[in-house]
């Protein structure tokens, strides 16, 4: 019998309230135009379906076809509302979700396709593209945040759609267990980070000196955009994928997870100060290791915890 969808309903059905209320009760200095509302709420729902494996189950009989108009949908709504549509834009994004998603449907399985699948979907990660193809809405109203969403929830469904993999149970709730596990790690990366960061330069100490309140909801709101976006992506893809893949064809799983670790670093060579940032790919590869030990103690969303926690803690005590 088919698990029910009366939990995907519900989360659904927060999303859109919490969405609603942001928009209608939220101090923004100027409000967000209801087309950009609308697309990011659309491409929310369409995320959404990523920690629900009843949906997953369901979108299984879909062709990879449906992935692309759903890349493309969020991209539609935005930009004929707001007047800033383009065709190239939408032939790009099109073009970029019907790569995702037939890879795995074209492409025989194996390892060097696996590799290159990864590698694809790091490079138009770091590329900066989206920004060049989301046309912002009016001044100091960046919208590219909505194909980094796009790619990587393409990528994550073909991936779980076409090419299934023992040991991911992505969601967005950690269980007991997996909050243990999480925190664990991210309490024995903690003072080695903090003392990495402030060795090298990377960071400097320097606490957010907010209202109490406001401060407790800016660590809540981080953490949690923290643990439903950021890790759960990059966890899926460098631990879930790449980390599992490599230890099986290196029969070792410390040598996946430190080859992981190395590469989750160099991902991280371009962030904020180009050409290379060093600094925060040593820190970045050294997070890597306790966030691989948390995925070999208790799955992805452990590794999840412990890579928001550190996030927020960055966020939170250093600049």
């Amino acid at each position: 019998m088919r698990a029910s969808l009366k939990p995907f309903w519900l989360a659904l059905a927060a999303v859109w309230l919490t969405g609603v209320a942001a928009v209608q009760f939220y101090p923004w200095p100027a409000p967000p135009p209801p087309g950009v509302a609308a697309a990011f709420l659309l491409e929310a729902s369409l995320f959404l379906t990523l920690g629900f494996p009843a949906v997953i189950e369901r979108l299984k009989t879909l062709s990879p076809g449906v992935l692309v108009v759903s890349g493309i949908a969020p991209y539609c709504l935005y930009s004929l509302a707001t007047g800033v549509f383009e065709w190239r834009s939408l032939v790009v994004l099109a073009a970029l979700a019907a790569l995702a998603a037939c890879w795995f449907r074209v492409l025989p399985r194996h390892p060097l396709a696996d590799f290159a699948f990864l590698a694809v979907v790091a490079a138009v990660s770091l590329t900066r593209l989206f920004p060049g193809l989301y046309a912002p809405a009016g001044p100091k109203l960046r919208v590219d945040f909505l194909g980094h969403m796009m790619w990587r929830r393409v990528a994550i469904l073909s991936v779980l759609l076409f090419r299934p993999m023992p040991g991911i149970d992505l969601g967005f709730l950690p269980a007991r267990r997996e909050w243990l596990a999480g925190l664990k790690e991210y309490l024995f990366f903690a003072p080695f980070g903090a003392a990495l960061s402030l060795s090298t330069g990377f960071a400097r100490f320097q606490p957010m000196k907010d209202e109490p309140l406001h401060a407790l909801l800016v660590v809540v709101g981080t953490f949690l955009g923290f643990l439903w976006f950021v890790a759960l992506t990059e966890e899926f893809f460098f631990r879930g994928l790449l980390q599992q893949w490599l230890a099986g064809w290196f029969s070792n799983p410390w040598t996946g997870l430190l080859l992981a670790s190395a590469l989750f670093g160099a991902a991280h060579l371009t962030f904020r100060y180009p050409p290379l940032n060093w600094r925060f790919a040593l820190v970045a590869a050294a997070a890597g290791v306790f966030y691989g030990r948390a995925f070999q103690r208790g799955g992805i969303r452990a590794a999840m915890v412990s890579h928001a926690l550190v996030n927020v803690t960055w966020r939170v005590l250093f600049v």
